[in-house]
């Protein structure tokens, strides 16, 4: 059996390594299950709908992404992107809930259609080896950050946007256990040591909240609101509602919401792949990314799948890098990560009650594993190394992985197309890139106006 499950895989696959990045990648994934319903039910969807809807599409498209792909990356509803939906498509343009998944389910066919014709391929082949190791380090630095703001670490300041938070809170206290565990497990060469890490956090966290109730619920942490819960996803399924969008007077407005969900999308998939791959070293000896096309194709089904479903765009998770940090480089990590999500479906309220504080040193701790990419940058060549620094810097002070690698990729074109003008060696600048260039400054400029 484990011979022919090694011929599948194309390698040979140590299981319990990979099974152990799986549930490390779930756990750092799992307030999804929780955070997607309490964003998206403000549009009047059935919440309890929501969290099935939520595991469902998780489970099964990134099975999907392991057994296709043979990629060890997890899909789910895209923070951001659901925030998009419920608070700017659905609450300032008054669109339906019905409406806004209609435009989410455009998008997607519109992203298979790209990943069929390998247009999202190109585009990742097209960028500069020392722009991929720059999204590596941005998004170790992004994923830092969200765990220092989970942690209760960094806080927000009307002054200075972020300050330095409360260290004397519960938030804290449970982070910096976890971190120090991870560090110690980790120096002791212990497997597992970031998934232990969250489940010893997450102990402590159940245990004050047991101890102090009251003072555990002012910081958001509680016990597991019971154990088994399973509830349909029929009030959101295949709600698909297309006459707005063929109405004369809203198509300028349907398809602008389509191209920002579009984007967004594109690019934070893209990043992600491409920085958690080379983190992973996977990539190969030009730099691309392995059976990029068949997960790009993934990404696209999810997405149109998820619409159908009843939930915002989905794309590839940055927490995938806690799994890859544990060792995980096949589609089998991906596999346990979908069939926990798909078990999370009849036990979410053990999962919606991991804190966030709990999962936040794993975040810490895969930023600073993500770091090490940095000197692989080559910043002697400062027409190459000004866009690197622009990519990593953009990604936390954006919160957006795809901004990060849209103003690196802009100002790399521009640079380097000015100086190809004055300078007698010309620096090669592929078309793709050129096209790129355009297709941002078009988002950056005109689209905000439209």
């Amino acid at each position: 059996m484990e011979k022919f499950l090694n011929h599948f895989w194309g390698k040979e696959v140590d299981f319990k390594k990979e099974a152990i990045a799986g549930v490390t990648t779930f756990l750092a994934m799992a307030y999804i299950i929780a955070v997607n319903p309490s964003i998206l039910s403000v549009t009047g969807m059935d919440a309890g709908a929501l969290v099935t809807a939520t595991c469902l599409t998780a489970g099964i498209i990134t099975i999907f992404m392991g057994l296709y792909a043979n990629l060890p990356f997890a899909l789910a509803s895209g923070m951001g992107l659901n925030a998009y939906f419920a608070f700017t498509v659905c609450g300032q343009k008054g669109i339906s809930w019905q409406i806004a998944l209609t435009a989410v389910f455009v998008e997607g066919i519109i992203f298979i259609l790209l990943s069929l014709f390998k247009v999202r391929e190109a585009v990742v082949k097209a960028i500069p080896l020392n722009l991929k190791y720059a999204v590596t380090v941005g998004i170790g630095l992004f994923i830092a950050f969200i765990g220092f703001v989970d942690a209760g670490v960094v806080a927000k300041d009307e002054s200075t946007l972020v300050t330095i938070g409360k260290f004397a809170t519960p938030t804290v206290a449970v982070a910096s256990i976890g971190l120090i565990l991870i560090v110690i497990l980790e120096r002791k060469r212990v497997k597992g040591a970031i998934l232990w890490g969250i489940l010893g956090a997450t102990a402590v966290a159940w245990l004050y909240a047991a101890l102090d109730p009251a003072g555990a619920k002012f910081f958001n942490i509680s016990l597991p609101n019971g154990i088994v819960k399973f509830e349909s996803i029929a009030p959101i399924a295949g709600k698909l509602d297309f006459s707005y969008a063929f109405h004369p007077q809203n198509i300028v407005n349907f398809f602008v919401v389509v191209f920002t969900f579009l984007f967004v999308d594109f690019f934070d998939t893209l990043g992600t792949l491409v920085g958690v791959s080379a983190k992973a070293g996977m990539l190969d000896k030009d730099g691309n990314v392995p059976h990029a096309g068949r997960a790009l194709l993934v990404d696209a089904i999810g997405t149109t799948a998820g619409a159908a479903l009843g939930v915002s765009t989905v794309t590839t998770y940055v927490e995938s890098a806690t799994g890859v940090a544990e060792g995980g480089r096949t589609g089998f990590t991906a596999i346990i990560t979908g069939l926990l999500f798909l078990a999370a479906m009849f036990f979410s309220p053990l999962f919606v009650a991991i804190p966030k504080c709990a999962t936040a040193p794993a975040l810490i701790y895969v930023g600073y594993l993500m770091m090490e990419s940095i000197v692989k940058i080559n910043f002697s060549d400062i027409t190459e190394a000004v866009p690197a620094f622009l990519t990593i810097i953009l990604m936390p002070l954006t919160y957006s992985i795809g901004d990060g690698l849209t103003v690196g990729v802009l100002s790399y074109v521009i640079i380097n197309l000015i100086l190809n003008l004055f300078t007698k060696e010309k620096k090669k600048i592929s078309f793709v890139m050129f096209i790129l260039a355009v297709v941002f400054i078009f988002k950056l400029i005109v689209i905000p106006f439209l």
